[in-house]
């Protein structure tokens, strides 16, 4: 077995279990998307992905911000109660609609400019559309938007594609189950939110 393909199956194990936790909306995915991108940067490395590798520092440090956004969480009231509570599931706030597409196509134009004019990558139009979307689509995780789950769809969707042509069939194949359990998570994410007291 290559450490490629090593390297494709220990990040398609830890990627399930980040999976699951995610789906459940536990604090604990934070663990896993500290770990699943520290085996991915070697990963996408050796694979030429120069904008995945680079994502994959993004989201160690997003995970420690996650991590902290999550369970460090105020809501108005706990303020003034001065209680610490985990932030609760909601939805995309509208104000943050043009914003957050603003930011994707700038990050979406830069990181191509990069990968065009500094590395010899492939595919640097679809390598750049991911990772842009992917930082929005964290952002949005880590405010525990259910909305998150739609932009992850997309980019689960052409990293399916991109890592089938790019022969690193284990990531695929997560990518693949990532788009079947977004549409589910999507839908217990907002029941959650029909659930939580503040929604009655």
């Amino acid at each position: 077995m290559t450490a490629l393909r090593f390297l494709d199956i220990l990040g398609f194990v830890v990627g399930l279990v980040y999976l699951w936790l995610e789906y459940k909306a536990s604090i604990w995915l934070w663990l896993a998307s500290i770990i699943m991108p520290a085996i991915d940067m070697v990963l996408y490395y050796k694979a030429g992905l120069y904008a995945d590798f680079g994502m994959a520092i993004y989201y160690c440090l997003a995970g420690v911000y996650g991590w902290l956004s999550w369970r460090y969480f105020k809501s108005a009231r706990r303020l003034k109660e001065e209680k610490k509570g985990e932030r609760p599931v909601t939805r995309y706030k509208r104000t943050h609609i043009l914003p957050s597409l603003a930011a994707m196509l700038l990050l979406w134009f830069g990181i191509w400019w990069i990968l065009t004019h500094w590395t010899n990558s492939t595919v640097p139009v679809a390598d750049a559309f991911t990772t842009a979307l992917s930082i929005v689509a964290l952002w949005a995780l880590a405010q525990k938007y259910a909305e998150q789950w739609l932009l992850w769809l997309v980019v689960d969707v052409v990293c399916c594609i991109l890592y089938v042509r790019k022969g690193i069939p284990f990531k695929a194949a997560i990518y693949g189950i990532y788009c079947v359990v977004a549409v589910f998570g999507y839908r217990k994410w907002l029941r959650m939110i029909n659930a939580s007291p503040a929604a009655s």
